[in-house]
């Protein structure tokens, strides 16, 4: 990866470029769909399935599904998602198809390489324009007729080339990480599977020792936040294994005149209430909202990283979903919660697993970051070259 950002950061002079509009190269086919089955249109793109930042189209639906589209894109074309442009949706087709009404079609002009439009589009520079030019309350929209008019430096064709080949050498690097990050994932839902389903099950209270409920300190209160230094959180930021930050820090006294409670650190904080299904070990002592359940967990029976890894585990979390309760807000019962039966091997074989499921989250993790790092820099060399 650094390899091809050098080659395009050290090289790259942009005195004969060109000041354009973005309409000077680029247009709005337009192109209608009279005959879905006579065209033989095969796929059917709505704003859903072209996922934030992402330049690649990996998703549509099919034309056995009812649509009202009529929209006309080609392989190759840009789907720009106008309305609610902070989204930041774009894709490059790699198909034909049809789109929603609310996804303007780019095609590049004989001024500019079709391989370099994605990139063009996917700058941050470029996004905020569209914002800014949006128009509407609950759900602004942008035409195309004022992203036109957004100005850039344009390269030769034969400097488009050269551009165009190494971002899309970047690009590759980037999908290749992606897969193997899918590999791994799809190999620890295996592995979870394996080992959980289909084996010695007790009930998850049998290796709790008790609960503890969360409260949340009145906020007008001013000495429940002055000097605090007990971590407080809602299921906002309850994610993954482990945790140690809260989203604000309380004192004592809001835990000694409110409902909140302090759970020693070790134990497990479950999200019981609009982030159900969240499980996370504390790592310092903790207070938590009434969206959240403290489960003090029994040692002398039970691992609990062995505990949290099977609770966050696909397995679990499809065993969970038939006891949600509500309408508008989902949540699980405490006692719905409790009464779930879970693998409850030795405390030998749970040590076993342990260690293979937190070599496996280590190498998932591992390659998310630089799959990350990756993206980041890529997303940094398209705002400087445009």
């Amino acid at each position: 990866m650094e390899e091809v950002v050098n080659q395009i950061d050290l090289n790259i002079d942009k005195s004969n470029w060109k000041l354009v509009k973005f309409g000077d190269v680029a247009f709005e086919p337009k192109e209608v769909c009279k005959d879905i089955q006579e065209e033989k249109i095969e796929h059917v793109v709505g704003l859903e399935h072209i996922d934030s930042g992402d330049i690649h189209l990996r998703k549509s639906a099919t034309i056995e599904e009812a649509t009202t589209f009529t929209k006309r894109f080609r392989k190759g074309d840009v789907l720009f998602g106008r309305r609610r442009a902070y989204l930041k949706k774009a894709a490059q087709a790699e198909f034909d198809g049809i789109c929603s009404g609310d996804i303007t079609v780019f095609r590049a002009k004989k001024e500019l390489l079709p391989e370099l439009l994605p990139f063009i589009v996917h700058n941050e520079k470029f996004f905020d324009y569209a914002i800014k030019h949006s128009a509407g309350g609950l759900s602004p929209r942008v035409k195309f007729k004022d992203l036109a008019n957004y100005e850039f430096l344009l390269p030769p064709k034969s400097e488009q080339a050269r551009l165009a080949e190494l971002l899309w050498a970047m690009d590759e690097v980037i999908e290749r990480e992606r897969e193997v990050l899918e590999r791994l994932e799809c190999l620890l839902e295996s592995i979870e599977n394996e080992t959980f389903t289909n084996k010695r099950y007790k009930k998850l209270s049998s290796a709790i020792v008790k609960t503890l409920s969360g409260g949340t300190p009145d906020t007008k209160e001013v000495q429940f936040y002055k000097d605090g230094n007990i971590p407080w959180l809602t299921t906002k930021i309850l994610e993954g294994d482990f945790i140690e930050n809260g989203e604000k820090l309380i004192s004592t006294d809001a835990i000694k005149l409110s409902a909140a409670k302090v759970l020693p650190k070790g134990n497990i904080l479950a999200g019981t209430r609009v982030g159900v299904g969240k499980f996370s070990i504390n790592l310092v002592d903790m207070s938590f909202s009434q969206d959240v359940t403290g489960l003090l967990v029994n040692n002398d029976v039970v691992d609990v990283e062995f505990l949290v890894y099977q609770l966050n585990s696909n397995w679990f979390g499809k065993m969970l979903s038939p006891r949600l309760r509500g309408t508008t807000i989902k949540g699980v019962l405490k006692d719905d919660l409790l009464n779930m039966k879970i693998h409850f091997p030795t405390i030998d074989e749970q040590v076993i697993i342990r260690e293979k499921l937190k070599q496996m989250k280590a190498s998932i993790s591992k390659t998310r970051i630089k799959t990350f790092n990756s993206q980041s820099l890529q997303k940094s060399l398209i705002n400087q070259i445009f």
